[in-house]
Order: structure tokens, then C-alpha cells, then sequence
């Protein structure tokens, strides 16, 4: 019912694409995991001889491929676990086959002879380096599978290969490569403007889409001999996705989300418009600081969110219809002072929402936190008032502004409700949240401070370019006064909420 879906599994099963890696682009709910699972059966399905290890970056992401996983193949796979991960933190269904030992309470480095009759091992990318260590034969893996490959450095990814895989012709069985992610989203998460001046941010997936010719797309599409973009979302209302998808996505995409899902608020009584799932809600806010905290915070847009959720999760008068639960609720910013008011307002100042007895399921994040979840419903505060900030914000790759990736993972994360707190006058400088205002406005999903006369695009380009001759930074000395002074080897991420898939390596 998928052909793109199909047309990946019959190339990797195949092999057509060695020595080169296989790419499955995969936008937002396309069911980029779902096929790579699927593409692991059937190699384990159709090639007897295969063996085959599966990574991700984190431990969230390994644990899905081996939940997904042990469904179809329970004796077949084995998760390898690093001895740092606290074993409270590992799904209860992945202990049986993981490398804990209950009676020691300790993790075990299994023999090598004993993981290699395994079909497939799932590990992080950095802990397939115990591999290596442990001397596995370079032709031992005949697949290699890295999901969320737009997420890593290159490095990491480089770690789950060398010394792992050896190169093969088409002809030759074994050497291949698969790689699924998507180049538009977040990609690697680094502390160090050293990295990020000297490419790291480059993840290997968008290298090789963006420079290598294998991977270009022609006047057909892409040749699927090497790649395959996914195209059938399965998450979101298509007005939710439209904007997405013309700025991102070349208007590819299909909303194939099941339509009771994807419509339930398009009749809420706190939208604008009814049948428009979108609300942008403007507020002329300020951004405030606490002390000598370098993170942001908006008073005015805190409220706001807390006010909507109060509308979302209060009880309702129909009897037999629940109320929406938090935990199908998610909150994001990109500032982590923001992210602790919100969750303040949420937990002790607002009585009728800290009495509610699931609360703490309502998450509330970063956009890195969110990237590759999903929500009902999900509001944004972007937090930004001041245009004196903003190239701080571009020093320091914080906020909204001037970043499409973040601002396209933060607005794909809703299934059926949209609901974006900001300052239209700020955010109309920069040409993608331009278009989506725009969008909101002529569609009646505006509402709050009066919407702006004219966005001036080219106006707010002259400001961000002309910004760095008016920011704290040219009195005197080269970092910002209105900052301390950053250490040797710290980044903006610190700024930022630490996005937890980091920390579990």
C-alpha cells in the first residue's frame, strides 16, 4: 500500500546500490523507522546468510529498533547495552534480550563467538566501537542499518562502520550500507563553535545527499537505485502540513494520517476559524532574563500557552467524553529559561492544571527534545521580542529565527492542533515564518495583537545582516556584553535546554 516504502525494501534487499550506502529520506511521519524495521525483516526473511547490526545515536532511538524488532524476530536479535546506561532507564521488554545479567546485577560482554549467532545486533553507534575492540571479522555484518542518521556526526556514524564492513560489488554478497534520516530536520546536536566551523554539523546523510551526484535528484525524481524519499505522512492535518511542505518537502508529501485523528479539533470551540487547525497567536511580549542567567524568557507568552492549556485540558461538561489528556499534549521552546516558566506555571502557579492528577506527562521542551515525536496537540512560545537579541541569536545558533530546520521540526511535530505563540512583527523578518504568518492570517487562524500592516522581508533581512554592527559586540571587545563569556569548548546548546537523546549515549 506503500511503494515508496516497497521500492527501498526490494533495492536494499537486492544490494543494487554497493558499494555506495542506500538512503531512505524520510520527512516527518513518513514512517522512516517503520521501514527500516520492515527492510531488516526481510533481508533476515530472504538472505540466510546475512548478519546485521542496527544503530542509532541514542539509547531512545536503539530501543525502538529493538522493541519493533523483537515483535517479529524474538530470537534473532540482541540489544548490546553499554555498561554506563542505568539499567532503571531500559524498557522493561528489551531486558530479556539485552546484555544485563539479573542474578549479577551487572552488565556482561557476551563471547565473541556468542553475539556472532545473532542475525542481528542493535546497538548505539558509538558502543559499536566494543566491536571493533572485541576483533569481529570485517565480513562478519553483511548490513549495516543507521537510523536517524541526519541526527549524528559523522564521526559517530563512522564508528559503526570502519572496521565493520567491508566494501562489495553488487555482484559480491554483503557490504551493504543503509542510511535513514532526513537532511530538512535538526541535525547533530554540537557544543563547540569549533566543530560547527570546522563541518561537523554536517551529518554523513546530508553530505552525501548535497554533494555526492548518486544522490541528486534529476527532472524523474531521485534515482532509486540509490535513494528513496519518503512521501505518505501519516501524522499530520494537511493544513498542518502544508506550509511544511512547500518550503521543505517541494509540496511531495501526501497526508494519509487517519482522518478521525487528524480532524478531531478542527471543531474546537478556541479556534479562530473553525476547520483550521492552526493558531497563531501574536503577543508583543518581552524577553527577560534572571540575573546573570544568559537564557531567555517571555512572561506574556508563558501565560498565554498556560492559558490555552487550561482550555485544552479542562474537564468536559459532555458526559462520556473525556478530557484530552496531557500526555497528548507538548509544549516547545527554545530557550530553556522559557521551558522552566512554562513548566512552573504549569506545576505550582496555575491551580486548576497543577491539580490535574497527569500533569507531568505534558512535556515540555526544547525543539531537539521533540525531533522525531509526535503530539495531538503541540503549542510553541518562540520566546524572541527584542530585534536587539536576535544576533545573539544567530552567534550562538539559538531561537527560531534564520534556522529552517528548527523551525520545521518545531511546527511537524502536531497531528491535529497547532498552536504558535509570538511576535509577528519579529518573526515576519525571516522569510519562512513570513510565509507561515502569512498563511495564518489569510486562512483566519490569526488572532491576538494586531497583525501587521506589511512584512517587510527585505527589512528584516537589512536587520539581521546589519545586526552585527549594532549588537553589545562592538563595544569594546569580540563577545557579547550581555553574556558571560563563553568557556574554550562550550557552545549555545548551553543556553538551550540539554536535549535529553543526547546524554544517553
Amino acid at each position: 500500500s506503500n511503494p515508496e516504502q516497497l521500492q527501498a525494501m526490494r533495492h536494499i534487499v537486492m544490494g543494487t546500490t554497493r558499494p555506495a550506502p542506500y538512503i531512505i529520506f524520510g520527512p516527518p511521519g513518513t514512517g522512516k523507522t517503520v521501514t527500516l524495521v520492515e527492510a531488516i525483516k526481510q533481508v533476515v526473511k530472504h538472505l540466510p546468510k546475512a548478519h546485521i547490526l542496527a544503530c542509532a545515536p541514542s539509547n531512545s532511538g536503539a530501543d525502538l529498533l529493538c522493541q519493533r524488532l523483537r515483535v517479529h524476530l524474538p530470537s534473532s536479535i540482541y540489544r548490546l547495552l553499554a555498561p554506563s546506561r542505568d539499567i532503571r532507564m531500559v524498557p522493561e521488554d528489551i531486558k530479556p534480550c539485552c546484555n544485563w545479567d539479573a542474578k549479577k546485577g551487572e552488565y556482561v560482554f557476551p563471547a565473541k563467538k556468542k553475539l556472532q549467532e545473532y542475525r542481528v545486533l542493535i546497538t548505539t553507534l558509538i558502543t559499536a566501537g566494543r566491536l571493533v575492540s572485541a576483533q569481529f571479522p570485517i565480513d562478519h555484518f553483511t548490513h549495516i542499518f543507521i537510523d536517524e542518521a541526519g541526527h549524528c556526526m559523522e564521526p559517530e556514524s563512522l564508528v559503526a562502520i570502519a572496521g565493520l564492513m567491508e566494501v562489495k560489488e553488487t555482484g559480491d554478497p554483503g557490504g551493504q550500507l543503509v542510511l535513514a534520516g532526513d537532511p530538512r530536520q535538526l541535525g547533530p546536536v554540537l557544543r563547540s563553535p569549533l566543530t560547527q566551523k570546522h563541518g561537523l554539523g554536517y551529518s554523513l546523510l546530508e553530505r552525501l545527499l548535497t554533494y555526492n551526484s548518486l544522490y541528486k535528484k534529476g527532472p524523474e525524481g531521485y534515482d532509486p537505485q540509490f535513494i528513496t524519499k519518503l512521501l505518505r505522512n501519516y501524522r499530520s492535518h494537511p493544513t498542518i502540513l502544508d506550509i511544511p511542505n512547500q518550503l521543505y518537502y517541494e509540496g511531495e508529501l501526501q497526508a494519509c494520517a487517519d482522518v478521525v485523528d487528524r480532524e478531531r479539533f478542527c471543531r474546537w470551540a478556541g479556534l479562530p476559524r473553525q476547520g483550521f487547525p492552526i493558531i497563531f497567536h501574536g503577543v508583543m511580549g518581552k524577553d527577560e532574563r534572571e540575573g546573570n542567567s544568559p537564557s531567555f524568557f517571555n512572561p506574556e507568552e508563558a501565560a498565554k500557552v498556560t492559558s490555552y492549556l487550561k482550555l485544552l485540558l479542562a474537564p468536559s461538561s459532555k458526559k462520556g467524553k473525556a478530557r484530552l489528556s496531557p500526555r497528548s499534549v507538548g509544549v516547545i521552546s527554545p530557550y530553556r529559561k522559557q521551558v522552566e516558566k512554562i513548566r512552573y506555571c504549569i506545576t505550582k502557579l496555575d491551580r486548576e492544571l497543577r491539580g490535574l492528577d497527569d500533569i507531568k506527562d505534558l512535556k515540555v521542551g526544547s525543539v531537539e527534545e521533540f525531533q522525531g515525536q509526535e503530539r495531538s496537540v503541540i503549542l510553541i512560545s518562540t520566546v524572541r521580542s527584542s530585534q536587539s537579541f536576535v544576533q545573539l541569536d544567530l552567534d550562538f545558533n539559538l531561537g527560531f529565527l534564520k534556522n529552517p530546520k528548527r523551525f520545521n521540526v518545531a511546527v511537524t511535530r502536531a497531528k491535529a492542533l497547532l498552536i504558535v505563540v509570538g511576535n509577528p512583527l519579529l518573526l515576519g523578518h525571516d522569510p519562512d515564518w513570513k510565509v507561515f504568518l502569512e498563511f495564518c492570517k489569510e486562512n483566519g487562524g490569526y488572532t491576538g495583537c494586531p497583525f501587521p500592516a506589511k512584512l517587510d522581508l527585505q527589512q528584516g533581512q537589512n536587520l539581521l545582516q546589519g545586526l552585527s554592527k549594532l549588537s553589545p559586540s562592538t563595544s569594546g571587545s569580540h563577545g557579547h556584553d550581555c553574556l558571560p563569556q563563553e568557556q574554550e569548548g562550550e557552545g549555545g546548546l548551553s543556553l538551550q535546554v540539554e536535549p535529553e537523546w543526547r546524554n544517553e549515549l
